[in-house]
């Protein structure tokens, strides 16, 4: 294994997640200085080691360990998607699998009637987002004031560096789905992701 290539895919994959080395130490259950030395390419970690660390960026291990060469092709089987529940009944499925490099995100969420969760925090300048809904009516809420409400069938573009929120006021569940491309990283203090937020 090359430690450097690898150091570089843990520091990429850490940085998509806006994650610092102690936020990635405390989910993996990985020393800084360990995480620092595997970045920096200055140790070889063990199967463990890399495993705990893979958990912590959310990934799996072959996906960690890939050579550059099997990461043309990476299947995502119904099995291995991400499934996020939030109080109030708004899932959110990420349907794309983690290739690092690559900030592209697919999502598919459904808001259950009357759910409003709130407003996320825009990606870095040059992002790129669209909206389609499938079923029922979503609300879009830009930068605090600007609102677009999306019914089945419709679908938006935006440039993503703005505040967004989402809503379903109908009386009728949501679904829509979300394809962002993050152009360069996102603002400290921002959530890893929209989608696996929003």
């Amino acid at each position: 294994m090359d430690l450097a290539v690898l150091g570089r895919r843990v520091q990429l994959l850490r940085r998509e997640r806006d994650l610092t080395l102690q936020e990635l130490a405390d989910r993996s259950a990985v020393s800084v200085s360990m995480l620092s030395a595997i970045e920096k390419g200055e140790k070889a970690p063990t199967v463990v080691v890399l495993d705990r660390v893979a958990t912590g960026l959310g990934v799996r291990l072959p996906v960690l360990v890939a050579e550059p060469e099997d990461e043309r092709v990476i299947v995502r089987r119904a099995g291995q998607q991400d499934h996020v529940r939030e109080p109030g009944g708004w899932q959110r499925t990420i349907l794309t699998p983690v290739v690092p490099g690559v900030n592209f995100e697919w999502i598919r969420s459904t808001l259950p009637p009357g759910s409003v969760p709130g407003d996320y925090p825009p990606y870095a300048p040059g992002s790129h987002e669209f909206i389609y809904v499938e079923s029922g009516t979503v609300t879009l809420t830009l930068e605090g004031d600007r609102v677009i409400e999306l019914s089945e069938g419709d679908s938006v573009y935006l440039a993503a560096d703005i505040t967004l929120g989402y809503a379903n006021r109908s009386g009728e569940p949501c679904t829509y789905y979300v394809a962002a491309m993050i152009m360069r990283p996102r603002y400290a203090g921002a959530r890893y992701s929209r989608a696996t937020e929003g």
